[in-house]
This record gives structure tokens, C-alpha cells and sequence, in this order.
């Protein structure tokens, strides 16, 4: 649910045109600052084919382990795919930054004032048990996330006063807020579960039994920790609506869960798995092309573009902890990073420096301030780091020696400035407390990237390690807030809105769970989160996250790490793809189909033709 709520949560609530004559008050979609890309009477969306055929199998991979068929829960780790099986009151359009089109709900309502938002049910929506989706099921799923859902639903859903029923197929939720531009849009990426089922069965308890979902497929089989099977449904009672048309066509989703990445790569080579999205650039620089089944054409390697925000990867510090509360510090420790010599020696050049939060769009600050972000930032004077008002953030550079001397004096400086000096090569604060930190991982092949950083560390005088753990200690420990510093990425989308309360707002610094890993509270950026969440036009929202990204970014909460506007891929030649890939999304699983004739010139040991 997190992943199919942070589609939504990024879109504001402007009524398109009207999906039905008799009743202008009622559209088939909702839309940011704008009109709808599609009319009430579109077909399918552009970047489908309409005719692909459907069966066919394909295998994907999961890393390390599941325990839970329940994602929308604190406890445990979800089993990946598990959204394939639910279905929410509307699908976003992944060709447009910021819609929303008609699939449980077939119209949707939304007041003048923006008070309310009222959906009208598809009478012939239905779960995999076949029992109707009615409005009742819509007001559990609402009140049981809120009440018993991971906390950030509490959060996020705080502007709802009210969910009723208004008859069998009609649901109205009324709003205590005006304010919030994104909480209709919100709800409209609500999932819809069954109440019938959840009236017999905990809700909130890890479980490895699927409930009925309203989605395209059903759970088949699942052996837990080592693999989950879904099977399409066929003749799913939205296979022929306009936002499904030419999707989902698989008739199995597979996927085989391996104990880390580099058993995972091996074991695409030998025809383990279908599909795999390349993110250690040494294995894509390196260890391809030499493998037969990329020679000889039975794997297609390829390079697609990502035209999302690819928002911001990072050491994040947990500012909780006395020791990374003074920025200097946290500057320092960002100074002792050497990126250019990681890019060049250790990803062949592949990456990008990450200077902004919302990196690979026009939402990263990448210009000094304009006169409407000095407005908006006035009454911050003196609360935020001068640097903000004037410079552009840049991450410290080095020469790509790998000695970074230069850098290191830096933070040595800043480091005696902020009170801690050296004694008998250790760092130490003021009563002799060496400064020590852990950096906590849950997979092994990240270390050769970080060691680097380790060293450098140490040469400040700072006692720093590696932990591993495996994957459930390790989401345990980050909803607990148990670490010193967490390698986390946080995906933006291309309109932000309330979820970046939940990734750096005071109110969820100390919720268990929330994505407020760094445990920031500062006012100036709450302020400024406020004002991206209102903002009425594009432009607006615009000047407003390049404000909040100049605060985030000055303040070094965390050592910017790298990014690519790119997806590389890599799959075995048996697939068939649309001649347009949405614009916003891979599209794999949902667009992409099965070819029995390409399958079977592969098991033959035949390249079929390129795509």
C-alpha cells in the first residue's frame, strides 16, 4: 500500500470534465492544476497495446525474504508484488504527472469548496471471492487503515472527518481541512478491501494466507521466504475498462527470492528469472557482455529513460543522537566522502552527484533563488543557514585521487570548531567521548562502496563500522530509529504534496515506522512544507519545493550519494512491448506480454528478433 499510496499522495483535486452529461458535478478522473489528458470516452491509454494477447509466465526476483502477505501493516516484511492482488477506487495514468482515472469508482465528485469528495461505485466492481465491492467495504477499508494500518495513514488521512455510506454504490468522505490540495487525490488512491473478510480474520497481524483482493490477480501458490506465485484472473471484471485495457497480461507473476544481489545476478544467466532493472553499475559496466546469452541475442540489454524525479539516495544521520545534532559535524562528515573517486574507480562513470532532493527534475534547485523564493523564504531569516538565500547547494568535490586531503583539513576544521579534537587518534567531544558510528545495512554488496568512506573516517579520528543484518532485523531497527547513520532513498514525485510531511516533518520525527528516518523537526521546514501542500499552481509548488529543497539540502542531514535518469535493463528475448513506454513508469508487469514463439526459439538455443 505504501508504494500504491505514494502515486496518489502527490496529486491535487481539480475537477476534469464531466464523465456524465446528466450530472456535470461528476468526472471519470481528477487531475493536477489542469485538465485530463483523456476524455470520459477514451479507450486504453496510449502506451498500451490494446490487442496484446495474454498467458505466458514471467519470473522476476525478490532479494533476501517476506513474512507477510499484509502491506499495510507495521509488522513485517510484505512479500514483493503483493499489490497486484488489490485494486484501488482509481489508477493513475503513468503518461501524465498527475492523474487519477476511474477503476472501482466510476465517477468521483468533488465539492466546490473542496470539503468533500464523493465516489460513485462500479456496480459490477468485485472481489476474487465474487462477492460485490459495495461503499460499506470502502468505509471499512478507510476507518481499519486509520485505526489499525501503519501509522503514516493516521497521519496522512488526518484531514477526513468523516467516511459514510450513502447507499450501495455511493461514498462520501467530508473533509475537516480546506487546505490540504493533495487529500482528495489521496483517497482516490485508496485500495478497497473486504470487510466480510476482515470481520473473520485480525487485520493487523502478519499473515501468509491471501485475503480476496479487487485486483487483476490472486495469490496461486506461496512458500514462504523462498517464493510467491500470482495468477491472473481471468475474466476480471475491469479487463475491459478503458484504465486496464491491454494491461496485466501474464497469466503468472513468479517471484523466486534470492539471499543477496550477486546470487541473484548469477542465477538470471541461467534462466532462473525473466527480467532484471541493473543497479550496480560495476556489473553493467562489466560483467554483460561477455555472458553468451547477451552475445548471441536470447538476453536484450537496454537503456530506457526515467523521466520521474529520481528524488535522493543518502547516508542519512539519525539526529536523534546528540553526536550529529550540530550541522558542522554533519558537514564534516559529508566532507570525508569522496564521490568523484567512487564514480570513477568503483561505477565507471556511470552516476550523477546528488545535489537536491527532488534530482533528474525541473523541482531541484539548481539556480540561485528568485526574487518569489526570497519572498517566500523572508520570513526564515535568521531560522535556516544563510547559504540559502544565496548560493546553490553543491556537494563537496575532490580531484578523484582518492586522497581527498583538501576535503578532510576542511572537516578537521569544522570538526575542532564544533567542540571535538583529537587524543591519541581518536576524535573525542569535550568530557572524552570518542565519536563512533554505524553505518547498518541488510546485504553484503554495498560494503565495497562504503569501505572507502570508512577509511576516510577514520583518518578524522572517527571510529566508524559496518553492521549487517538480515532484511526483518533491519526494518525492525529502522521503525525503531536503532542506528546511527542508513543508507535510505526517498522516490519523489513529479507533484509534491503531503508526503513530504511524512519524510521531514517534526510531527513524524518520532512516529515508529515513519519515513522521517533523520528525525527531523525544524519549523522552517514544517513552514515550508505547508506551503508546498497549498500551492495552487504550478508554478507556485514549483518556487515553493525549491525553497523547502534549498533548507533540506543546506542543513546536511544526510551525505548525498548518486543518481541516473535512466532504467538499464536487462530480460531474456521472450517477451513482447508496446512501441510507447509510459512516460513515468517501466511498465513490465503491467503493459508488457508473453510471446510463445520468441519463448520457444530460446529454449531452442536461437536469438529471437530484437524488439
Amino acid at each position: 500500500m505504501i508504494r500504491l499510496l505514494a502515486t496518489a499522495i502527490a496529486f491535487t483535486a481539480a475537477l476534469a470534465t464531466s464523465a456524465q452529461a446528466r450530472d456535470p458535478s461528476k468526472s471519470h478522473g481528477l487531475s493536477a492544476f489542469g485538465n485530463l489528458k483523456y476524455s470520459s470516452n477514451f479507450k486504453h491509454f496510449d502506451y498500451v497495446n490494446p490487442d496484446s494477447p495474454k498467458g505466458g509466465v514471467i519470473r522476476l526476483a525478490g532479494i533476501d525474504s517476506f513474512d507477510s502477505l499484509n502491506p499495510y501493516i507495521l509488522k513485517g516484511v510484505p512479500v514483493a508484488g503483493i499489490g497486484l492482488i488489490h485494486a484501488t477506487l482509481m489508477e493513475r495514468a503513468n503518461d501524465e504527472p498527475d492523474a487519477l482515472y476511474g477503476l472501482v469508482a466510476e465517477s468521483v465528485s468533488v465539492a466546490s469548496d473542496k470539503s468533500a469528495i464523493t465516489f460513485d461505485l462500479r456496480p459490477t466492481a468485485k472481489f476474487s471471492d465474487g462477492s460485490p465491492i459495495t461503499a460499506n467495504d470502502v468505509v471499512f477499508t478507510f476507518q481499519t487503515l486509520v485505526k489499525k494500518g501503519h501509522p503514516q495513514y493516521r497521519f496522512i488521512f488526518s484531514g477526513v472527518a468523516n467516511v459514510k455510506a450513502l447507499s450501495e454504490h455511493r461514498v462520501k468522505f467530508t473533509f475537516n481541512t480546506t487546505n490540504n490540495r493533495d487529500l482528495p487525490l489521496q483517497i482516490a488512491g485508496l485500495p478497497v478491501l473486504s470487510k466480510s473478510y476482515y470481520d473473520k480474520v485480525p487485520f493487523d497481524k502478519t499473515t501468509m494466507t491471501a485475503p480476496p483482493g479487487a485486483g487483476p490477480y490472486r495469490v496461486a501458490k506461496i512458500d514462504p521466504g523462498r517464493f510467491v506465485l500470482y495468477q491472473r484472473i481471468t475474466n476480471h471484471w475491469a479487463e475491459q475498462l478503458p484504465v486496464m485495457r491491454g494491461r496485466y497480461n501474464f497469466d503468472m507473476v513468479r517471484f523466486d527470492y534470492f539471499r543477496d544481489r550477486d546470487i541473484a545476478f548469477q542465477a538470471f544467466f541461467s534462466k532462473s528469472y525473466d527480467f532484471r532493472e541493473e543497479f550496480t553499475s560495476r556489473s553493467w559496466a562489466t560483467q554483460y557482455d561477455d555472458k553468451l546469452p547477451i552475445k548471441d541475442g536470447r538476453i536484450i540489454r537496454a537503456t530506457l529513460p526515467d523521466a520521474t524525479p529520481s528524488g535522493v539516495q543518502a547516508f542519512f544521520f539519525n539526529m536523534r543522537r546528540e553526536k550529529f545534532k550540530d550541522r558542522r559535524v554533519r558537514a564534516a562528515l559529508d566532507l570525508a566522502f569522496d564521490y568523484e573517486w567512487t564514480n570513477k574507480t568503483l561505477f565507471y562513470g556511470l552516476y550523477d552527484r546528488t545535489n537536491s532532493m527532488f534530482a533528474n527534475s525541473a523541482l531541484a534547485a539548481e539556480k540561485p533563488p528568485t526574487p518569489d523564493e526570497i519572498k517566500l523564504l523572508e520570513p526564515l531569516r535568521g531560522k535556516v543557514p544563510p547559504e540559502v538565500f544565496s548560493e546553490v547547494y553543491q556537494s563537496p568535490k575532490t580531484d578523484g585521487s582518492g586522497r581527498n586531503r583538501s576535503n578532510l583539513r576542511k572537516a578537521t576544521r569544522l570538526l575542532k570548531k564544533a567542540g571535538w579534537k583529537i587524543v591519541n587518534n581518536k576524535l573525542v567531544d569535550k568530557s572524552g567521548k570518542p565519536l563512533t558510528i554505524e553505518i547498518l545495512l541488510f546485504e553484503s554488496s554495498f560494503q565495497r562502496i562504503i569501505s572507502p568512506y570508512i577509511r576516510n573516517l577514520k583518518r578524522l579520528g572517527i571510529d566508524a563500522t559496518i553492521r549487517i543484518v538480515d532484511v526483518a532485523n533491519f526494518q525492525h531497527r529502522m521503525q525503531q530509529y536503532d542506528f546511527d547513520v542508513v543508507v535510505q532513498r526517498y522516490v519523489q514525485t513529479n507533484t509534491p504534496g503531503i508526503e513530504q510531511k511524512t519524510y521531514f516533518s517534526s510531527k513524524m520525527a518520532d512516529v515508529p515506522g515513519s519515513r522521517n528516518l533523520a528525525g527531523i523537526k525544524n519549523p522552517a521546514i514544517d513552514y515550508l512544507i505547508d506551503k508546498v501542500i497549498v500551492a495552487n499552481s504550478r508554478k507556485k509548488l514549483v518556487t515553493a519545493v525549491h525553497a523547502l529543497d534549498r533548507v533540506l539540502m543546506w542543513n546536511r542531514y544526510m551525505v548525498p550519494q548518486w543518481y541516473k535518469g535512466v532504467h538499464n535493463i536487462a530480460y531474456w528475448n521472450k517477451f513482447g512491448r508496446p512501441s510507447i513506454k509510459p512516460k513515468f513508469d517501466l511498465g513490465i508487469l503491467d503493459t508488457w506480454w508473453y510471446s510463445a514463439k520468441k519463448a520457444a526459439m530460446i529454449e531452442a538455443g536461437k536469438a529471437p528478433p530484437k524488439p
